[in-house]
């Protein structure tokens, strides 16, 4: 029998609150008799704490909503002085580089003419975790990119993933307090495999799109410099005729998408918890400097009127088999900050930077940031004047009349700090190379609703899933699996099988099977009836938009003393040549005498050197260093979780009793080295990056 959600012996009880579904498909939580009724922090009850006030279904956010404000507004200084989301980040310098005029759909100067380049500052963050927490944690990553334009910041505020979790911002609050580490124990820390998490997003059926993402292997990206970014949110672009197009933003790395595997991705945050940020300092020090195209979705309101899905939901995407990504720039990182604290810890994002030509839509979750992000950097930055920092000033001329407040380093110069004024002193609004709002028409009630056409759940979260290819759908059960199998609340768990039954019933068999779950609970209830008929998109799969090279990925060589010298510099020349790096794992950090005499220098000893921090390992090893090596457990590690990563293994033939002391099988994936030709065909086999295949062979 399945058991029913709220009678489990071990379910947490929601006493006499029932459950009501709104129009756009969220669950309510309607107070009993004897439960408490919400209420502002002035004691004023609330009547709808899932959507913000708006004109009309579709229409913009209202300043007046003052439960949302207040909401917002205590959530944004919850923390000080770090961020209370994407705490841990670390950033660059840079330049953007404009293709082609795009002055046909916008006027903002900085896509006026081609080849000119604009300053950048970009700062990639996990979201869940504090300052001090590990790189490698299961998360969405932020991609936010402050580009110095002639017209002032424009900040794309973005994440590696194209969707979020909730429709409304006013549900912000609630869904990081259930992602954060739980209020009574403060654990778990950047991991969202907990109750509190997990009974959120199984009583928030948007969420479930995101859910797919974030149990995918997106959320554990081999670098910064392998991953996508996009801006989430529909935006406008308006030309010098104010006529409008929509348009979203994609950031597609050059050195194509690339991810690791959980069990890899626990390993690394053992072995160098600052993984990612190791790697965008060693890249860019190293002149291999990142880089991606920017992309754009251009259409208009026809093409919005006639889409499947409602552009302005930020849990929903356009495929890109839909609308074609135009490439339009070129984004560059080529230089470290002189210092973390006065550059990536102050550096300020907001998404109501935008210049003239850029706009707004009325997606709701994009309304409530510009209205939030404000109040955030006045309270982690500590006044008005975080503009003032040199790495938030703008590069371009400033004149305004704002002026003193807390640390202010300059002041508006003469008599006049006010307009009108009599004086004819002092800067002017200018209404034509001014910042104009698209005049759209908008009318309706004053509602706290969401429209129907945000209430499908599923079918999007079904598309994705199908869009990846066997392993990758492997990976997003085990990730479920593993996330569910820590909550310890068995209703949590069905309720969130129930919501992947309308997903794919094979995933929610598989996890249900997993955790012990006999019978299948019902399909969960959908607003509206989920689409089997969406086709998979090739877009959606990191497996299928990998690199055609094995460019910017690093090769661990395991060496001992006697091995061959010639073969380790022809392995590294030969890596140089494509682009990629070689790292030295030796028994001592001093490294070893190959037989010719010469010295070999170690950048890792095998204790600190583990496969897991490369993308492919070789092991040049004599037949001497192999006897000693086999008796150290780590370097049997080393080649165990090389082969049980699927990654690309090369070796002499004095390293094979190692590879029979870690259970190692040949297969395709392993090259004996012996000459030019040999380290050929691994490279060539490298640029695949992993033999997955091998995962039917290997359980984790």
């Amino acid at each position: 029998m399945a058991r029913t959600p709220g009678k489990t012996d071990n379910a947490v009880s929601i006493h006499d609150q029932k459950l009501a579904r709104g129009s756009g498909g969220e669950l309510h939580q309607i107070a009993g008799n004897d439960a408490e009724v919400l209420t502002t922090a002035q004691g004023g009850p609330v009547s709808d704490d899932q959507n913000t006030l708006k004109i009309g279904e579709r229409g913009p956010t209202l300043i007046e909503d003052f439960h949302f404000r207040e909401k917002i507004f205590h959530f944004d200084h919850e923390r000080i002085p770090e961020r209370v989301v994407h705490a841990r980040g670390y950033g660059a310098h840079g330049y953007f580089e404009t293709y082609e005029s795009l002055a046909k759909y916008t006027r903002a100067d900085v896509f006026q003419r081609a080849g000119e380049r604009t300053p950048a500052f970009v700062r990639f963050s996990t979201v869940a975790g504090s300052k001090g927490s590990f790189d490698l944690a299961r998360d969405v990553r932020g991609f936010a990119v402050k580009l110095y334009t002639n017209e002032g910041n424009w900040d794309i505020v973005g994440n590696n993933i194209p969707v979020f979790f909730i429709q409304d911002a006013i549900k912000f609050p609630d869904l990081v307090h259930a992602v954060k580490e739980e209020p009574d124990r403060a654990f778990p820390q950047a991991q969202s495999a907990h109750d509190n998490f997990w009974d959120f997003v199984s009583l928030t059926p948007e969420s479930m799109h995101m859910i797919m993402w974030v149990m995918s292997d997106r959320a554990i990206p081999r670098s910064f410099r392998f991953m996508e970014g996009f801006g989430v949110h529909t935006f406008r672009f308006l030309n010098a005729q104010d006529e409008s197009t929509f348009v979203k933003f994609i950031w597609k790395p050059k050195l194509g998408l690339q991810s690791v595997v959980w069990n890899e991705a626990v390993k690394i945050n053992g072995a160098d918890p600052d993984f990612h940020r190791r790697d965008l300092w060693d890249a860019i020090q190293a002149g291999d400097f990142p880089e991606w195209e920017l992309c754009v979705q251009l259409f208009d309101q026809e093409f919005a009127d006639s889409f499947d899905f409602d552009i302005l939901d930020p849990t929903k995407i356009i495929p890109e088999e839909v609308i074609e990504p135009m490439p339009v720039g070129r984004l560059v990182l080529d230089r470290m900050p002189d210092n973390f604290f006065a550059e990536t810890e102050q550096v300020a994002f907001m998404t109501q930077n935008v210049p003239p030509g850029v706009d707004f839509s009325n997606d709701p979750l994009l309304q409530g940031r510009n209205f939030s992000y404000l109040d955030t950097q006045l309270k982690r930055l500590g006044g008005p004047n975080f503009t003032h920092i040199p790495i938030n000033a703008p590069k371009c001329p400033m004149h305004h009349f704002q002026q003193d407040g807390h640390m202010a380093m300059h002041n508006p110069v003469g008599r006049a700090n006010y307009q009108p004024n009599s004086w004819r002193s002092g800067p002017r609004e200018h209404p034509k190379k001014g910042f104009r709002s698209f005049t759209d028409d908008e009318e309706g009630q004053k509602v706290r609703l969401r429209p129907e056409s945000f209430a499908d759940h599923y079918s999007q979260a079904r598309q994705f899933f199908v869009s990846q290819t066997v392993n990758e759908q492997k990976h997003i059960a085990m990730a479920l699996t593993f996330e569910l199998s820590k909550v310890e609340t068995p209703v949590i768990r069905e309720r969130m099988v129930s919501h992947l039954l309308n997903i794919d019933e094979g995933l929610a068999e598989t996890v249900a099977e997993k955790l012990g779950i006999k019978d299948l609970p019902k399909k969960a209830d959908a607003a509206i009836e989920p689409r089997d008929d969406l086709p998979a998109s090739d877009a959606l799969s990191i497996a299928k938009n990998g690199p055609a090279s094995f460019k910017g990925r690093k090769v661990g060589v395991l060496v001992s003393d006697g091995c061959d010298g010639g073969l380790v510099n022809k392995l590294e020349a030969s890596l140089k040549k494509e682009g990629a790096t070689m790292e030295i794992v030796a028994p001592k950090v001093g490294g070893v005498e190959a037989s010719d005499g010469t010295l070999i220098e170690g950048k890792q000893m095998i204790d600190g050197g583990p496969s897991v921090l490369y993308d492919a390992v070789a092991i040049i090893v004599s037949t001497e260093g192999a006897e000693q090596l086999v008796k150290e457990a780590t370097a049997r590690d080393f080649v165990a979780d090389a082969f049980a990563h699927c990654k690309f293994i090369a070796l002499v033939d004095a390293a094979q009793s190692l590879l029979d002391k870690a259970g190692v099988e040949p297969d395709e994936g392993i090259f004996l080295l012996d000459s030019s030709n040999d380290i050929a065909a691994f490279i060539e086999s490298c640029r695949k990056l992993r033999l997955w295949a091998r995962e039917t062979k290997v359980k984790l």
